[in-house]
């Protein structure tokens, strides 16, 4: 994604713009995968299995996952991690359920390549998957010792996290990180006309309600995120040149 990404790869109905890594096996685009790689190797170092429960993920996943939470079919979970029968809320409760916690089909920062879920794969026994849920990052949690460690390294090999504070979009997100240089200013590219494109003959459940108020969403759960901090000359000229 070294030219400035389209709009297929800002709504991740293409995946050209991402590379797949075989181990740990994950989809980003080049510079964010060499990031990765970077950071996990300084993450070993400190006996710590950095992976990504989440990488790159394209439209029709975030379509199926949306569905499937408004169906019934997934967990749908309220803004305090507590589980939510979805045919107990009306249509447009229910999109905003969904909205605290996953972000609508094309509008998804995994969709541009830049952005995962980590989690150190060491602290869980083995078959055991992360539940990502904050109680996961807290003190006492398996991943305490990874976002203590995150807090002091991860910015040097230029990640951050876009869902850091409740701003009241999307709650916060400890183990979401996102690759500053590549990432930079892309949810201002996310407008309301490109998902109307995107998202009207996709089958989205729940579309009325979306289609109603789609720019205050955009602003709400796209553009209201916590801003990346400046990173060093050198990590930016690296991104550009990929």
């Amino acid at each position: 994604m070294a030219d400035a990404p389209g709009p297929l790869e800002l709504t991740g109905r293409t995946r050209a713009h991402v590379v797949d890594i075989p181990s740990p096996r994950c989809s980003l685009e080049g510079a964010t995968a060499d990031a990765f790689l970077g950071l996990r190797a300084a993450a070993a170092r400190e006996g710590i299995d950095l992976v990504a429960a989440s990488s790159f993920r394209d439209f029709d996943r975030q379509l199926l996952i949306w569905n499937g939470k408004f169906r019934g079919e997934r967990k749908l979970l309220d803004a305090r991690g507590r589980e939510i029968v979805a045919a107990s809320l009306e249509p447009a409760r229910r999109v905003a359920a969904i909205l605290v916690w996953s972000a609508l089909p094309g509008a998804s920062r995994h969709h541009w390549g830049t952005d995962l879920d980590l989690y150190d794969r060491a602290a869980l026994p083995e078959g055991v998957a992360p539940a990502l849920v904050q109680a996961e990052y807290r003190r006492g949690g398996p991943f305490a010792r990874l976002a203590d460690w995150l807090d002091r390294h991860a910015r040097r090999h230029g990640f951050y996290r876009p869902f850091d504070t409740d701003r009241g979009g999307v709650r916060p997100e400890p183990w979401h990180y996102s690759f500053a240089p590549r990432a930079r200013g892309l949810e201002r590219r996310v407008t309301a006309g490109l998902l109307l494109e995107a998202l009207a003959p996709a089958g989205l459940e729940g579309w009325d309600c979306v289609a109603a108020r789609l720019p205050a969403l955009v602003t709400r759960y796209v553009r209201t995120i916590d801003p990346p901090p400046r990173m060093r000359s050198r990590l930016a000229l690296a991104a550009r040149r990929a």
